[in-house]
């Protein structure tokens, strides 16, 4: 392991399971030319030996990156080196580009069975440590989703679950069903969380909590808004980099960044990430990984010095006083009902009294 990083050492369970994962996680969806913007395999290679070689020992992909070619690419890393039980290997199911086949996507335990085995023959293991449902598809029973994940485990195929872009109302009624049949129970939760996506703060992250999951964020760093390569300007005019290729692209995934309180996020980022002598990003990705309930942040590189770069990023504690400035001007909007759950509005259940747990 490199003495110059250490922060990946440190483990962490995940959720309330015995699997131990490294507090960065590195993400694979750029594994593969087929988008456009995508690495070799080559490159993709270089990416994982020395994110192992940093100590990180967790993996993300899915069967819908770069058309499956994120998978086989790693299913080759690890039939050349041999070091497939080290890492916690995790992709994901719900999603396809097939057209004409309602079956093939969706949560469906038909679409499960056929897209587990395809991720396992392209990932050339038997096994994967943790399998996600991608996002939910508004259609499937949640039983018939639960059920076959269980069967699953029971099979030896799979080790653990999580729930990846689904509502929280989705994941509570999930949990308890596993709770009450007796079957797995759901170990982790990856959504995107960053400081200019914040939402997730009103019911997921709570839920998270009290029913047992670990949460994985996607996209800490905001689709590269809070690098702090961009401005105002740059993207507006369609300039260079993903963001400004992605500007009025139709996507409201991507379109939903540029506000202007997303871009005085962005200004107070700067002015922190000054103060502290560290990088935009180094802040902003410190600042997501040491979030209440975050067990492992997920990070991505397009170049071996990107992801040197962010590996570094738990390697300094940033002052409460400034992680305090971040976290008010990247506040979410309180909305209703929540106006009610504030420590103003709280008081009046309490008696006007301090009560705490």
């Amino acid at each position: 392991m490199s003495s110059s990083i250490t922060s990946l050492a440190h483990y962490r369970l995940l959720g309330r399971t015995g699997l131990r994962v490294s507090p960065l996680a590195l993400g694979t969806m750029t594994f593969g030319t087929e988008t456009g913007w995508g690495v070799p395999p080559d490159t993709a290679f270089s990416l994982v030996e020395r994110y192992l070689d940093a100590g990180g020992n967790f993996i993300d992909t899915a069967d819908i990156y770069t058309g499956g070619t994120s998978e086989k690419i790693l299913g080759d890393y690890f039939k050349a080196h041999g070091n497939r039980d080290r890492v916690v290997l995790a992709t994901k199911y719900s999603q396809s580009f097939s057209n004409g086949d309602p079956n093939a996507a969706g949560n469906g335990r038909k679409n499960l069975y056929r897209a587990l085995h395809g991720s396992l023959e392209r990932l050339r293991t038997d096994y994967l440590d943790l399998y996600w449902v991608h996002v939910w598809d508004a259609l499937t029973p949640v039983e018939e989703v639960m059920s076959t994940l269980n069967d699953m485990v029971r099979s030896g195929k799979v080790r653990a679950i999580g729930l990846s872009d689904v509502p929280a109302w989705y994941l509570a009624r999930a949990q308890t069903l596993a709770e009450w049949r007796g079957w797995e129970r759901i170990a982790a939760l990856q959504l995107e969380y960053s400081l200019v996506e914040r939402n997730i703060e009103r019911e997921h992250l709570v839920a998270a909590r009290e029913l047992g999951l670990g949460l994985v964020p996607w996209s800490p760093l905001g689709s590269g808004m809070l690098t702090g390569k961009y401005t105002r300007e740059s993207v507006g005019s369609r300039g260079e980099g993903r963001l400004g290729h992605l500007y009025n692209s139709g996507y409201p995934i991507f379109e939903k960044l540029f506000t202007e309180k997303n871009w005085s996020i962005v200004d107070t980022l700067k002015s922190v990430a000054k103060e502290v002598g560290q990088s935009p990003a180094h802040v902003a990705l410190n600042w997501v990984a040491r979030r209440p309930g975050v067990t492992s942040t997920l990070v991505g590189a397009s170049r071996l010095s990107q992801l040197e770069d962010n590996l570094r990023s738990l390697e300094f504690e940033l002052p409460q006083s400034l992680r305090e400035k971040l976290d008010a001007v990247s506040a979410p909007e309180v909305v209703h009902p929540y106006h009610f759950y504030t420590p103003e509005m709280l008081r009046m259940t309490t008696g006007g009294t301090h009560v705490s747990r």
